[in-house]
């Protein structure tokens, strides 16, 4: 199968920060790479460049490439994750950087999106290829329309010099629909290996993409368990019911070769240039549940040689002062980076794989569900603590040490940080008594195992407010004092000048004001 390509008229229209942007397959292989230096000249593709157009697409919606500006310096920090330690990084703030979260925008519209469309036009619609790249679309769309709400999807890619943003309900309906008819084909393929190891998420284990797709399905439908309560269910018993991720070995973990930058761990590409660090919350609570995952998350910090973290949103004058400064407070864990022995000797690993998604978030959402009175397969507790196994597991923890942290009665703690924050709560990890408690310790524990996934740990923080995080010290947003959080990120610039009139009705389809405050279809809160 292949197909001639005249590199000069075949344009892809992704909406970008470029408007009208360039051309399929750029960076997907050296190959590629060089036959971009003719713009003119006609070129074949074989169906041997298909699974690396895969690849690449994976790459890219994992976000790993441009992970600081993606991710690090917006999602993980309104997660709470991490505080910023750069007295010039004001997105702790607040601060809506609009050149940065291109970032975010570009590595969908100007490389998922084209790598993807070239598999749904050169595979069957039936075939396991095609039923990989669906799932792939959803999960990297679900990341960018909860970000921003209303955004350029039914005609993404599509060669228009304008391009229509679609509501948010109407995208969930899609994903929906796509993952069920993706898991539906994929169930008579388990004997395939499409892509083979171009698949560098789970290598063309097809039973495996069965279980990421219906737990995609799950944490999508309780995702609009507030605003549309009956598609929720009837979303959740139909993933739960067709196979979730139940273990560790189900995990989906991204390979990553560390050969070049843009194949690394983004997050253990710039952890060693000393500009954020452990967060209060996450000191008060791993430390208060004497957590053991604490030590893979974090390190020491240098000086003190204990576990120590800052509040989001300090000022830059706070940022001088020597608790919250980069030898005060924990960096990340040693599987992403480790320190030679000096303050600034830290070495970069960075072919460790990368965190898409883990088991134990299927169990939480389960437990939630649950409490919703959904039929889940279990009761909510069993899945709680089934949960906490799951994730400790992830991490290398199992016996005695996590059967004494499920049963653990020991409340967040108040981090002894700048501030003097009072402890983040007061619950403990043992099972509830009230729903109300228990829906807390689901979402806190459910925030514990997306680490460290900032994406949808801000998601889920916005639909459920849990766990319960610090506000920010300071804001410099007017639109978001300190006194509330942050809900979306603005419609980026590039839009508003290039694809102005789709913009413009994008906003009413938000149903408020283009700011960071405004809450997104499925945030109720």
């Amino acid at each position: 199968m292949k197909r001639n390509i005249n590199r000069k008229v075949r344009r892809v229209l992704s909406v970008g920060a470029m408007g009208l942007v360039g051309f399929f397959g750029a960076a997907c292989t050296d190959d590629f790479d060089e036959l971009n230096k003719s713009k003119t000249n006609l070129v074949t593709l074989s169906n041997l460049e298909y699974p690396k157009m895969f690849s690449q697409a994976l790459s890219q919606g994992s976000y790993h490439p441009s992970y600081q500006t993606a991710t690090n310096l917006f999602s993980d920090l309104y997660a709470q994750y991490f505080a910023t330690t750069t007295p010039n990084f004001q997105s702790d703030r607040y601060f809506t950087n609009m050149s940065w979260i291109n970032s975010h925008w570009n590595p969908i519209y100007l490389q998922v999106v084209p790598q993807l469309k070239k598999v749904f036009e050169n595979y069957p619609a039936n075939s396991s290829e095609y039923a990989l790249a669906s799932v792939w679309w959803a999960f990297s769309f679900h990341r960018v329309t909860d970000y921003y709400g209303p955004i350029p999807y039914f005609d993404a890619g599509n060669e228009q010099q304008s391009i229509k943003y679609d509501a948010q309900d109407v995208i969930y309906d899609d994903f929906f629909k796509r993952l069920d008819a993706a898991v539906a084909i994929l169930k008579t393929k388990t004997a395939e290996k499409p892509f083979g190891t171009s698949d560098i998420l789970f290598q063309g284990d097809v039973n495996k993409w069965i279980k990421f797709a219906n737990t995609l399905r799950l944490r999508l439908a309780l995702r609009i368990s507030k605003v549309d309560p009956a598609r929720a269910k009837t979303e959740a018993e139909a993933a739960v019911a067709g196979g979730v991720m139940t273990s560790a070995a189900d995990d989906a973990m991204m390979i990553r070769s560390g050969m070049t930058d843009a194949d690394a761990n983004g997050l253990s590409r710039i952890a060693a240039w000393g500009e954020f660090r452990m967060s209060a919350t996450m000191e008060s609570i791993l430390k208060g549940y004497k957590d053991p995952r604490m030590e893979q998350f974090f390190q020491p910090a240098f000086n003190t040689k204990t576990y120590e973290g800052l509040r989001n949103g300090l000022t830059p004058a706070q940022l001088t002062e020597a608790l919250n400064t980069n030898d005060n407070n924990s960096n990340i864990g040693s599987r992403w980076i480790r320190n030679r022995g000096t303050a600034s000797g830290w070495e970069n690993i960075l072919a460790v794989k990368a965190d898409i998604m883990h088991a134990g978030e299927a169990y939480f959402l389960r437990a939630e569900g649950a409490l919703n009175g959904w039929a889940m397969g279990g009761k909510a507790q069993d899945f709680y603590e089934e949960g906490i196994r799951a994730s400790m597991a992830t991490w290398g923890y199992s016996g005695a040490v996590v059967e004494a942290y499920i049963v653990g009665t020991t409340p967040p703690i108040a981090p002894g940080d700048g501030l003097n924050s009072p402890a983040v709560s007061d619950i403990p990890v043992k099972w509830g008594a009230t729903t109300a408690v228990q829906r807390e310790q689901i979402g806190t524990q459910k925030w514990l195992a997306l680490y460290p996934d900032g994406c949808e740990a801000w998601a889920e923080f916005r639909r459920s407010l849990y766990p319960k995080l610090y506000h920010v010290a300071n804001s410099v947003n007017p639109d978001v004092p300190a006194s509330q959080f942050i809900r979306r990120f603005p419609f980026i610039d590039s839009e508003k000048q290039n694809n102005k009139v789709a913009v413009e009705a994008a906003v009413k389809l938000l149903g408020g004001a283009d700011k960071a405050s405004t809450p997104l279809w499925w945030d109720k809160n």
